[in-house]
This record gives structure tokens, C-alpha cells and sequence, in this order.
């Protein structure tokens, strides 16, 4: 019998629990992997209240510490760069590339490569402890990152070129990503994460009001979408809109849904467990996803997996999740008239959204269901290994 192939993944993100949704698409593709015959370990940072080692969905993750106790802040809040900014926030952030450099090494003395999941932290890890082959996948904030400074530029560069496979969840960040490492711009793969195509399905529910799924913070762009229920009229006007996250800019948003006039039909809900949150994209007449260089768009598939139409932002990964007139419907970002106008044709026109809806089902589970997105990777894996063989 064939021993399974064994990976490390290495990713600031991991998951802490089955139900938490902090990188959950990462366990949804180490546990489909099994399937192909790849045996995934995870390595992780520490957080307050979790364990060094522990399986979740029997999954390995081992877990690091980079700093005291009270300074383990790093990571899984979405603010990493932000915290790293300060005096003590930096040297976590030096604590946290050192310690997980060591824990991969240690990790990586058994497996066949190294996955890394975002090129910062996870593929400067894997770089400095020397664990070959490597895979780097980007997924959005690392491209973002390096976008915004020429050190990290170059850093990034360095990282996908050590790389013998590089993916990026959309075109959008391939694409980016070509621009400071244009030598790479033909290795750079198109593959995305996994959804649950078992979890989010189409219900039975009457659809009966619009929905926001996404961080309270400038990029997710819930400020448009508030505008936009502000302009709507007629039938559209009348709906609620359930937002459902929480992040930095909640208070603001509160205000300024009060200052447009609309905070009566917001519903607030902060995240959700997976299966409750299918549940909301059930109800949804329409998801809004308004956010502005998603680098991909995970909520927009999930979405689609549970029927709810869909309209979005023509920008970053979001344009190859949907393709307006076919599986949904875009507008430009930040403009909140087109939002507001695009929400009302779909709502005015049922049957035509329900068949959009129907399509971008159709094409989302053939592109991000666990097993095919599964199968593409163990297939990159192999590759990888036949170009690190002597």
C-alpha cells in the first residue's frame, strides 16, 4: 500500500475550533485532502486558551508560543499588521517569524513539504527553516501587504520564487502578485479554497431580506451597502438588512445607519456558527458583498452554495467568483446608487434572480466544493515532489 503523502501546513490562521470561522476554509481542505491520500499537520500560533497540541477534525495542529502570555495577540483578530505597527506589537511580530521558523523545522523533520498559507508569516517561516519542496498559496492580505511597502515587495518575491508551486485563490491576485515578481507571472496557478458544498445548500426558507456577511472594517465596505438600503425604493425599501460580523468600524456603521436614516431596518448579529450562518444566506432575498480587493470572495460562494443571489463589487477575486448577467449581479464599488439599483432589479424580477441563483450554484460547486478543490491540490503536491526529486 502507497503511504500517504504528508504536509505541513503552516498558516498565523488556523482554525481553534471545528465551529470557529478564522481561517476555516484551511481545515476544510486539510480534511478533504485525507481523501486523496494527503495527511495534513498543521502549525499555528498560540493564542490565550488553546492548547499546544490537539486534533481538530482530526486534524494535527500544533500550536507555538512567540511571546508572554499577555502579548500573544497577534494572531486570528485580523489585525496583525495593524498591532505590529507598535514598539511591543514588533517585537511579537519578530517572536512570532522566529518561533514559527522553529516549529516548522520541527514539524517538517517527517513530511514531504511545506504548505505555506500566506507568503507573511506562514512562507517566511517555511523559507528560513529550510523545508523543501514548498508550496505557497496567496490569499489576499499578504498580496495587499506586499503591495504596500518595497521591502515586503521584495520579501514576497523571494518567498514564490523558493517556491516549486505557487497558487493564489484568484486571478485578481495572480495577476498582482505578477506585477513585483514578473518572472513568476506564468507559475502563478489559479486555485482556489474549499466551501462546504455540504453545509451551505438551498432551503426551503421564503426569502424575505437582505443579508451582509463579512468584518466591520474599511475593506469589507459595509459604509456603501448602508448608503445603498438609504436610496432603495419601492419594495426593496421595505427590507431589512442583517448584518452579520463584527470588526473595528461597528460603532461607526451603527451611526452612520442612524444618520442615513435606516438604522430601524438593520438587524446586528455578530459571527456566527457555520451552520447558522447557512441558515441567514437561506433567507437572503440578496447578499450584498460590497468589499473592495477581496482576494477571492469566500462569502459570495457560500452564498451561491445556499442560493442566495448575489451582488456584488466588479472587484479583486470577487470578478471570478461573479459574473454579472450569468451568475449574479455586479456594480461598481463604492458607488452606492448602482448597489442600490442592482438590489432592486433583482428583487423586482425573481425569476430571472432565481435562475442566476441556479447557475452560480451549479458553477460554484464544480470550482470550490471540498473535493474538487482537494483533488487540484494533492494534484500540485505531486508536481511539486516530482520537481524536488534528484
Amino acid at each position: 500500500m502507497t503511504r500517504p503523502t504528508r504536509a505541513v501546513f503552516v498558516a498565523h490562521a488556523f482554525p481553534r475550533s471545528e465551529q470557529d470561522m478564522t481561517g476555516h476554509f484551511l481545515l476544510g481542505l486539510a480534511t478533504a485532502l485525507a481523501g486523496e491520500g494527503v495527511q495534513v499537520e498543521a502549525v499555528a500560533p498560540s493564542a490565550p486558551g488553546l492548547a499546544a497540541r490537539e486534533r481538530l477534525a482530526g486534524i494535527a495542529v500544533r500550536r507555538y508560543r512567540y511571546a508572554p502570555r499577555r502579548a500573544e495577540t497577534l494572531a486570528y483578530a485580523g489585525t496583525m499588521h495593524t498591532r505590529a505597527a507598535s514598539a511591543g506589537g514588533g517585537l511579537a511580530l519578530a517572536g512570532l517569524v522566529g518561533a514559527g521558523t522553529l516549529a516548522v523545522r520541527r514539524a517538517g523533520g517527517a513530511a514531504d513539504l511545506v504548505h505555506a498559507h500566506w507568503w507573511f508569516p506562514g512562507g517566511l517561516q517555511a523559507l528560513a527553516s529550510r523545508r523543501r519542496p514548498l508550496v505557497t498559496t496567496l490569499h489576499g492580505t499578504d498580496v495587499r501587504l506586499a503591495r504596500s511597502r518595497p521591502a515586503a515587495r521584495a520579501a514576497c518575491a523571494r518567498v514564490l520564487r523558493a517556491s516549486a508551486v505557487v497558487t493564489a485563490v484568484s486571478t485578481w491576485l495572480a495577476d498582482t502578485a505578477a506585477g513585483f515578481a514578473p518572472d513568476l507571472a506564468g507559475r502563478i496557478r489559479v486555485v482556489p479554497m474549499p466551501v462546504d458544498d455540504t453545509l451551505f445548500t438551498p432551503g426551503d426558507h421564503p426569502r424575505t431580506e437582505l443579508l451582509f456577511v463579512g468584518r466591520l472594517d474599511a475593506q469589507k465596505d459595509l459604509d456603501t451597502a448602508l448608503h445603498a438600503l438609504a436610496r432603495m425604493e419601492g419594495s426593496a425599501a421595505r427590507r431589512p438588512l442583517r448584518v452579520v460580523g463584527s470588526g473595528p468600524a461597528e460603532g461607526r456603521l451603527r451611526r452612520l445607519a442612524a444618520d442615513l436614516g435606516v438604522a430601524g431596518q438593520v438587524v446586528w448579529e455578530a459571527h456566527l456558527p457555520q451552520r447558522e450562518l447557512a441558515d441567514r444566506y437561506r433567507r437572503a432575498a440578496a447578499l450584498l458583498v460590497p468589499g473592495r480587493d477581496e482576494g477571492l470572495g469566500l462569502v459570495a460562494v457560500e452564498g451561491q452554495l445556499a442560493g442566495a443571489p448575489v451582488v456584488a463589487a466588479a472587484s479583486g477575486g470577487l470578478l471570478d467568483v461573479v459574473r454579472d448577467g450569468q451568475t449574479g449581479r455586479t456594480f461598481p464599488p463604492g458607488d452606492a446608487p448602482a448597489l442600490a439599483r442592482a438590489v432592486e432589479g433583482v428583487l423586482a424580477d425573481p425569476a430571472t434572480a432565481a435562475g442566476l441563483a441556479t447557475a452560480a450554484r451549479r458553477s460554484a460547486a464544480a470550482r470550490f466544493g471540498r473535493q474538487a478543490t482537494a483533488r487540484a491540490y494533492a494534484a500540485l503536491y505531486a508536481e511539486a515532489l516530482a520537481s524536488s526529486s534528484p
